[in-house]
């Protein structure tokens, strides 16, 4: 599979996790955000297990149990709890310094080089997420700022590792321990802070389907193929995407709306995508300048 079409295939992971605010607002309101996530999770980690029919070797637990909190049971808990004591735009803003995060990661874990358009290129996909959902009546809660900047670390590392600890086996079986392993984690939050089961009505059991399987299941195939495939720094970029579908779908489903400084907020972030999409090309052209012009 070419670059391009591997570039498609995990931007799609973001786009559709975009949407995934809007169903939980509009079909699982009443539901406690731990017990959406665990629901997410685990059914979808529990079908590719029974497709692929295959458990971790005794020696991948604890990395597979590390993943899994990592990409989905830390991040998804910490979250929902930035969600809890921020409003939306300032716990997506602080999110949104999850690519910078991964290139100084990446450096540490997996020797990569620091390119300066790769940091640029973050530091404007932060200033845009900020100008596209950062309004002027924003609140700052310390524990919420904490649980936002702590699950930025949270995917940002685990999305490295997963490109470190490959194990040899297919994309859907590496999928199907992390989501499994972190939807358990979940169920076990959930029960102890919030052990009163949901009542889901008819809609609410589609919404979550809706979740689990083209907003788990399927996008974290999508994801974990990018991770594999591309350097962490371009894989991370691309959840900008998805803060920015959120906004998009509440402009055209919700009538939210969407000024100037939105505007400027969706191009901007588009913008920082494209430099970190193209960063080391961009660096490669620099470097041969000096030389077209002798």
């Amino acid at each position: 599979m070419n670059e391009r079409a591997t570039l498609a295939i995990t931007a799609l992971a973001p786009l559709i996790w975009g949407s995934s605010y809007i169903v939980a607002t509009e079909f699982l309101a009443g539901v406690n955000p731990l017990w959406t996530a665990a629901l997410r999770a685990l059914p979808a980690g529990l079908l590719l297990l029974l497709l692929v029919r295959r458990l971790p070797s005794r020696d991948w637990w604890g990395r597979i149990f590390i993943l899994g909190a990592l990409n989905i049971g830390a991040f998804w808990a910490l979250l929902f709890l930035a969600a809890y004591r921020l409003p939306g735009g300032v716990a997506a803003t602080i999110m949104a310094i999850q690519p910078l995060l991964v290139i100084f990661i990446a450096r540490m874990a997996l020797g990569a080089r620091i390119q300066p358009v790769s940091v640029f290129a973050a530091l404007m996909g932060f200033a845009g997420i900020a100008l596209l959902v950062l309004g002027a009546d924003a609140g700052w809660d310390s524990l919420g700022v904490l649980a936002a900047a702590g699950g930025a670390f949270s995917m940002a590392l685990g999305t490295v590792l997963a490109r470190r600890w490959r194990p040899d086996v297919s994309l859907v079986t590496f999928t199907a321990w992390q989501l499994a392993a972190g939807g358990i984690q979940l169920l076990v939050a959930a029960l102890l802070f919030t052990p009163a089961l949901p009542v889901i009505d008819t809609g609410g059991i589609w919404a979550l389907a809706y979740l689990a399987v083209p907003g788990a299941a399927i996008t974290f195939l999508f994801w974990f193929h990018g991770v594999a495939r591309l350097e962490p720094a371009r894989v991370s970029s691309l959840g900008l995407l998805s803060p920015l579908m959120a906004v998009l779908l509440g402009w055209v489903f919700l009538h939210q709306s969407l000024g100037a400084q939105q505007m400027a907020g969706v191009v901007l972030t588009l913008v920082s995508v494209w430099a970190s999409q193209n960063a080391g090309r961009m660096l490669f052209q620099f470097k041969l300048s000096p030389n077209k012009r002798t």
